[in-house]
């Protein structure tokens, strides 16, 4: 049986991950913060489609968070097939009004952890001449958008980076890049998002569908809905100073998952 691993698997993306993979028979390992939640979320998997969950509590922004997780991938009698580095978070306000270890803490998940985990679970994927790798980022990626953009658009380098190195190896990664996607994000950081048009909202589980279609056909880099394809299109088209004034005034109320 193919075992995928989840980081952030408790709620908005890295769940719906969970749903999809194990109604695809995927047994799974759920890492998370939180002991319980992740506790719930593999009885009810285990409820709806019969499949075993492993949990793994683990901070990301931590270094005994980032070294466990490290260890199960690098556990070679219990193989990862497919690792999905969702953990991320954002922090409400400008740069500069945020305090600097908050700060410090988002590039430790989504930078430090993402690097260390894609290095702890490639050399098993190479050995064994199969395996995937998806990194959440963000359309923020493409924008101007300070600490969370600017991490964001490291993953999707380092993604399509690695990859090039891993040509005919068998192993595929891709960089996931959602836009307003409904989950916790916003609420946790804070932030409000009245003013956010209705019709810019994904659900959780058709970034999901779309993320996997996407990773099966190849894809270095995944944006789903037509919406964000465009804005990311743009985006690539014009200078980067034409983005930064819109994009850092959207970004004193609010960021994108």
């Amino acid at each position: 049986m193919t075992t995928a691993l989840i980081t952030g698997a408790t709620a908005g993306i890295g769940a719906a991950f969970a749903r999809r993979l194990a109604r695809g028979g995927y047994r799974l390992v759920l890492v998370a913060r939180d002991t319980e939640r992740l506790e719930r979320a593999a009885a009810d998997l285990r409820a709806r489609y019969g499949t075993e969950s492993e949990v793994l509590r683990a901070d990301l922004a931590t270094e005994d968070g980032i070294r466990a997780v490290e260890a199960r991938l690098a556990d070679t009698a219990n193989p990862v097939d497919l690792l999905v580095n969702n953990a991320g978070f954002g922090n409400k306000g400008a740069f500069g009004t945020v305090p600097l270890q908050d700060e410090l803490d988002m590039l430790k998940v989504h930078i430090e952890a993402i690097l260390r985990l894609t290095t702890a679970a490639l050399p098993g994927m190479r050995e064994r001449g199969r395996g995937a790798i998806v990194n959440v980022a963000s359309v923020a990626a493409f924008l101007p958008r300070g600490t969370y953009g600017a991490s964001k658009a490291w993953v999707v380098s380092f993604t399509q980076g690695v990859l090039r190195d891993l040509g005919g190896s068998g192993v595929r990664m891709m960089a996931l890049c959602p836009g307003f996607t409904r989950t916790e994000f916003h609420e946790r950081a804070g932030m409000g998002t009245d003013n956010i048009p209705a019709w810019s909202w994904l659900s959780a589980d058709r970034v999901v569908e779309d993320a996997l279609r996407d990773l099966g056909r190849g894809r270095s880099v995944s944006v789903p809905g037509k919406r964000y394809k465009a804005v990311v299109a743009l985006a690539r088209l014009l200078p980067s100073g034409k983005l930064g004034g819109v994009s850092n005034k959207a970004a004193r109320t609010y960021r994108t998952n």
